[in-house]
C-alpha cells in the first residue's frame, strides 16, 4: 500500500480519501500518540472526514482536541508537542480532499508513513473498549495569528499603511492573513475572503492565471505596493508587485533566504531548497555568507533534519523552501504563507517597495516542460539518463540524487526528474539562453523514452 504522495495523503473524497480511509488512518496513527489535534479546511467534504479521523484516533486510545476549521500552518502550530491531523487538499480542486499528519510541528516522514500504510493494510482493529479515548473543543487560531504578529515584528520594518491586496481565493487565508497584516499596521483590501469550499472565486491553486482578478485590481489601484495570493489551505504564497506581475518563486524564496541568511549568527548558516530550485538562491545565500543543501521535492522537514544532524554546532538551518512554500525554521517546522504573507510584507515596508528588494537578484529564463512517460517505464528512462544528460553536457557539474541535474560552469542548468503523480518526466532549466537548454535535454529525454518502447 502507499498512500501518502508528496504533501500527504490527497484524492478524491468519494473515490479515494474517503471516510472509511480517514477512519483507517486514524485509527493507524491514533497508535503512536496519546494526544492529537484534528482540523479541516474549508471543503463540503472536511467535516464528515473530520469525523471518521476523530473516531478512527479515539478507538486507537488517543485524545482527539477539535480545532474545527483551521489553516493548515495554524494545525501544524497547534500540534507542537502533541500530533495532529489536518483534513486538506491544499490547492487541489473541491472534489478533492486529503490527510496530512504532523509530530510536534513537523509532517510525518517517510519512515512514520510507511508505518501507516502497513498498519492501514493490517487493518488493525481498535483498542479494548474501555481504552477509547476522550475528546474536547480547543481554541487555536488567536494564539496562532498572535504568534505570527509576534514573530514578524523582528523582521524589516513596520507596515505603517502599506496597502496590501490579499486575495485569499474562498480558503482559510481568509481567517488569518488580513488579521495579521492588519495587526501588523497594514492597509488591508481583500478579495475572496470568505471560506466557500467550492471556490467560487477562483480555483484554489494560486497561478498567474488563477490570479488575474488580483493582478487586475492591483494594475487599477494606484496606492497598491504588494499582492498576496494564497492556496485553501494558506500554506503557499504567491506575490505580486503593484503593477500586477507576479514575482517569480524563486526569487521570493532568494529574497527570504538572503534575508535569513544575514540575520544568522551562525557561523554556518544553511538554506536547504530542492532540486528544482532556481541558482539565484545560491547566488543570494553564498553571498550573504551562507551555503544551500537540496532535498527531494515534498520533503522540506527532512532536510532540514539532516542538515542539522550532518553539520556542526556551528550549523544552522535559517530557512527552508521550495517554490511557493515556504518553512520559517526559527518560528517553527512547517509550511507557512501566512507567516511568508507577513515577512515579505515587512521586508518590502523596510526596502521601500519591492523593486529595491529585487534588485540584487538574478533573474535569468526559467521554464519547465514535461515529457510523456508511462510510469513503469520512468524507472529504466532515469537510470539510461543519468549517463544521457551528462555526455550531452560534457563541462557540467552532475548530480543524480533527486533525479539528474547538471549545472553548468556559467551558472545555468537543467534537472530532469521523474513526477511522482502523473505519467511524465519533468524537465526544469534556467539559463540565459533556456530555449537551447530544454530543447537539448528534451531531445536526451525523449530519445530514452522511445529507447523503452
Amino acid at each position: 500500500m502507499n498512500l501518502f504522495g508528496t504533501a500527504g495523503i490527497r484524492g478524491s473524497a468519494v473515490e479515494t480519501v474517503t471516510p472509511e480511509l480517514a477512519l483507517a488512518v486514524g485509527r493507524a496513527a491514533g497508535r503512536d500518540g496519546d494526544e492529537f489535534v484534528v482540523a479541516r479546511d474549508g471543503r463540503e467534504t472536511g467535516p464528515a472526514l473530520a469525523a471518521a479521523m476523530e473516531a478512527g484516533l479515539e478507538s486507537a486510545g488517543a485524545d482527539v482536541r477539535r480545532a474545527g476549521q483551521l489553516p493548515t500552518p495554524a494545525l501544524a502550530f497547534a500540534s507542537q508537542g502533541r500530533r495532529g491531523a489536518m483534513l486538506t487538499a491544499s490547492h487541489n480542486p473541491p472534489t478533492d480532499n486529503g490527510i496530512k499528519l504532523f509530530a510536534d510541528g513537523e509532517e510525518y516522514d517517510r519512515d512514520a508513513e510507511r508505518t501507516i500504510d502497513r498498519r492501514v493494510e493490517d487493518d488493525d482493529p481498535p483498542v479494548a473498549w474501555d481504552e477509547w479515548g476522550d475528546r474536547e473543543r480547543v481554541g487555536v487560531l488567536d494564539d496562532y495569528r498572535d504568534a505570527v504578529v509576534g514573530y514578524a515584528t523582528d523582521h524589516g520594518a513596520p507596515l505603517d499603511g502599506l496597502r496590501v491586496v490579499v486575495d485569499c481565493g474562498n480558503g482559510m487565508a481568509a481567517v488569518a492573513t488580513p488579521q495579521v497584516l492588519r495587526a501588523l499596521g497594514a492597509n488591508v483590501v481583500t478579495l475572496n475572503a470568505n471560506v466557500d469550499g467550492h471556490f467560487p472565486g477562483r480555483e484554489s491553486k494560486p497561478t498567474p492565471e488563477t490570479l488575474e482578478d488580483l493582478r487586475e485590481f492591483l494594475r487599477a489601484d494606484p496606492d497598491a505596493d504588494l499582492g498576496i495570493g494564497h492556496d485553501g489551505d494558506a500554506d503557499r504564497i504567491v506575490v505580486v508587485d503593484g503593477d500586477g506581475e507576479v514575482v517569480h518563486e524563486d526569487t521570493v524564496v532568494a529574497l527570504l533566504a538572503s534575508h535569513y541568511t544575514e540575520r544568522s549568527e551562525a557561523d554556518d548558516p544553511v538554506v536547504v531548497t530542492t532540486p528544482n530550485a532556481s541558482g539565484r538562491i545560491d547566488e543570494q545565500v553564498e553571498t550573504a555568507g551562507g551555503r544551500v543543501e537540496r532535498v527531494r521535492l515534498g520533503a522540506l522537514h527532512e532536510g532540514i533534519a539532516a542538515a542539522r544532524e550532518d553539520g556542526g554546532d556551528d550549523t544552522e538551518v535559517v530557512f527552508a523552501a521550495e517554490p511557493w512554500k515556504h518553512v520559517h525554521t526559527r518560528f517553527g517546522g512547517w509550511i507557512d504563507g501566512v507567516v511568508s504573507a507577513a515577512v515579505v510584507s515587512r521586508l518590502v515596508a523596510d526596502a521601500g517597495g519591492l523593486a529595491p528588494l529585487r534588485e540584487p537578484v538574478t533573474e535569468r529564463p526559467y521554464r519547465k516542460v514535461s515529457v510523456s512517460c508511462p510510469d513503469d517505464a520512468k524507472s529504466d528512462v532515469m537510470a539510461r539518463l543519468e549517463t544521457a544528460i551528462p555526455d550531452r553536457f560534457p563541462e557540467a557539474d552532475v548530480a543524480t540524487e533527486y533525479g539528474v541535474r547538471a549545472t553548468l560552469p556559467d551558472g545555468s542548468w537543467v534537472l530532469v526528474r521523474p513526477s511522482g503523480t502523473e505519467p511524465y518526466v519533468r524537465i526544469y532549466a534556467e539559463s540565459d539562453d533556456v530555449d537551447a537548454l530544454v530543447a537539448e535535454a528534451s531531445d536526451a529525454v525523449e530519445g530514452e523514452v522511445e529507447a523503452q518502447s
